[in-house]
């Protein structure tokens, strides 16, 4: 092997190295952006209910239990009426996956077993973040969610533990 062939092949694995730090760099970048989004995602929305709903917080499983249409009464007795949005919704996908920890696709599963059953009801589908407003302020024993943005004195902010 000569000093050409030597300076080549050096040529080439600097070059290769300096590539390879490159998609390691953008990578890393990636990831890092998309461990903020997450956490920003999580601090824009908010579980919601009607003014006249008396708990102020629940459990991850209370909650899992109202959006799987398992838990039909709050404690007081009032029928529990949960909005949401449709299942391609931005929010209700932010929701479903990080407040209730399951899919979209498994909620519909669950609520759609239930009617087909005979045994329960799904939740009411609104169409838009003023019709979640509208029906959580104005509907006793409501529950729903909405980004921060959109919550005003006409709702209660449910605590999440």
């Amino acid at each position: 092997m000569n000093l050409f062939h030597f300076s080549i092949q050096a040529r080439i694995s600097l070059y290769s190295l300096s590539r390879a730090r490159s998609y390691f760099g953008f990578a890393l970048f990636i990831c890092f952006l998309g461990v903020k989004a997450d956490v920003r995602a999580n601090d824009h929305y908010e579980i919601v209910t009607n003014p006249n709903v008396s708990e102020t917080a629940l459990t991850v499983n209370s909650l899992r239990s109202i959006f799987s249409m398992s838990l039909k009464t709050w404690p007081d007795g009032t029928k529990i009426r949960v909005f949401v949005l449709s299942d391609e919704d931005k929010l209700h996908k932010a929701v479903s996956k990080e407040k209730l920890n399951v899919f979209p696709y498994q909620l519909r599963s669950t609520w759609d077993r239930l009617v087909f059953s005979g045994t329960g009801q799904a939740p009411v589908r609104v169409n838009s973040i003023e019709e979640m407003l509208d029906k959580v302020a104005n509907t006793p024993g409501a529950i729903g969610y909405l980004w921060r943005a959109n919550i005003n004195e006409n709702v209660n902010v449910l605590q999440i533990k």
